[in-house]
């Protein structure tokens, strides 16, 4: 048996047993344990950690600990540059895309909203969620610590926010997607693309008054609704709106554990996740 000291940092505390925060503290573990191991075995899924120091030295998960080892710990680094050191990922993924688990289905519509391909099923099993991140290079979006120490899981996110809202301007902060997003691209159903569709092609998809109110229309090809820019549009535009400028804030000023204030925004989802129809007006 070797004993290594370790340290935490950030948010990576959240995970840990209160008395372990934001301290240095001792730990036993079998001779040759790598640093990924024992990092889990105290409670911190991998894919949140950024980057292991070994007495001073940047190493990857697989790093063997040996005897009287001081383990400093770090979550993603947002306002320094560490490139000259050793990420624990090799690189971010090319197209950001999501798989949330069963509790998160508000979000997952949220990030249908802003135009983020995100799959989402309440009866996926942990073991499917794992595959599919796996085989379509998707991040893992969960509030269960275990899910995301399966070991194929390479990228995931503990959300931390209890409101699918919160959640969101969550993700914005945390993975600067303010860039990324294009907002009324897809179903929020189906994870389907949006497209175009002539006023005379929606047929009786829409009221009679929605047709002679509004002259642009979009569809989704699987389920086959139709949409259109009414309330529920306005609504969501200001609320996506709301998110990015937020994160654009928090990115300008540095503040690194801003959790954007309540807005009228909010309003319109405030009594639980968003339904399909909360998005647009939808026939």
């Amino acid at each position: 048996m070797v004993t290594a000291t370790f340290r935490f940092y950030e948010e990576l505390n959240d995970f840990l047993a209160p008395p372990l925060r934001r301290r240095a503290f001792e730990r036993t573990c079998a001779k040759g344990a790598s640093a990924k191991h024992m990092i889990e075995a105290l409670g911190v899924p991998h894919t949140e950690v950024e980057l292991i120091l070994v007495n001073g030295e940047s190493v990857g998960f697989e790093h063997p600990l040996a005897d009287g080892d001081r383990v400093a710990v770090y979550p993603t680094f947002e306002a320094i540059d560490i490139s000259p050191v050793l990420r624990v990922r090799e690189r971010p993924l090319r197209v950001t895309r999501f798989i949330a688990d069963a509790h998160l289905g508000g979000l997952a519509q949220l990030l249908r909203l802003a135009g983020f391909d995100t799959l989402y099923d309440n009866h996926y099993a942990d073991a499917a969620i794992e595959a599919i991140a796996h085989d379509e290079h998707r991040i893992v979006l969960t509030r269960d610590r275990e899910l995301l120490k399966r070991r194929t899981i390479t990228h995931g996110c503990y959300v931390r926010a209890l409101k699918p809202q919160m959640q969101l301007r969550e993700l914005f902060e945390r993975l600067d997607l303010t860039r990324s997003a294009q907002p009324f691209r897809l179903c929020l159903m189906c994870n389907a693309p949006l497209r175009r569709i002539a006023k005379e092609s929606v047929g009786d998809r829409a009221p009679e008054g929605v047709l002679q109110r509004h002259s642009q229309f979009v569809t989704c090809d699987v389920c086959g609704r139709v949409f259109w820019e009414g309330t529920h549009w306005q609504q969501m535009r200001r609320l996506i709106d709301g998110v990015t400028a937020d994160a654009t804030l928090d990115a300008q000023t540095g503040h690194e554990n801003a959790r954007p204030h309540q807005t009228d925004n909010e309003s319109a989802m405030r009594n639980g996740d968003p339904g399909p129809g909360d998005a647009y007006n939808a026939g």
